[in-house]
């Protein structure tokens, strides 16, 4: 009964896809200095979770293997496409130090925010199960 509850669910997703916006500011950061690379962003949360969940979990499709070539990992919300809005320096590099930096503090606030939904629904849900 507790176990699919809709908001912990969500809070689940928004933490994953917080780590994965980490994880692609940090790529980009690592590739600041390469010529000719491209930044690569996350589409934002809602868009993302809203996709994983128009489809359902019994029909959309899920890659159980790493060669697998189509479905999606368990857990991973989206891909990280290329950010539009960067502009190249001389050598063709689109990341910029400073946009990296907000970025991740953005993932940083979402994870947080993650879990302070997880501690708010199930503080009052032990708080609802105490009281029968």
């Amino acid at each position: 009964m507790f176990e699919n509850l809709e908001v912990f669910k969500m809070s689940s997703a928004m933490a994953i896809h917080a780590g994965q916006s980490q994880a692609v500011a940090a790529e980009n950061v690592a590739n600041s200095d390469t010529p000719e690379y491209k930044a690569r962003t996350m589409t934002n949360f809602s868009d993302a979770y809203q996709t994983a969940t128009s489809m359902g979990d019994t029909t959309t499709q899920r890659a159980t293997r790493e060669r697998h070539m189509n479905g999606s990992i368990a857990g991973h919300l989206g891909e990280a496409i290329e950010d539009e809005d960067a502009i190249a320096s001389p050598n063709g590099n689109t990341v910029s130090l400073e946009g990296e930096m907000l970025k991740s503090l953005g993932a940083k606030r979402q994870h947080d925010r993650a879990l302070a939904i997880y501690k708010s629904s199930l503080g009052i849900l032990r708080a609802t199960l105490s009281r029968q």
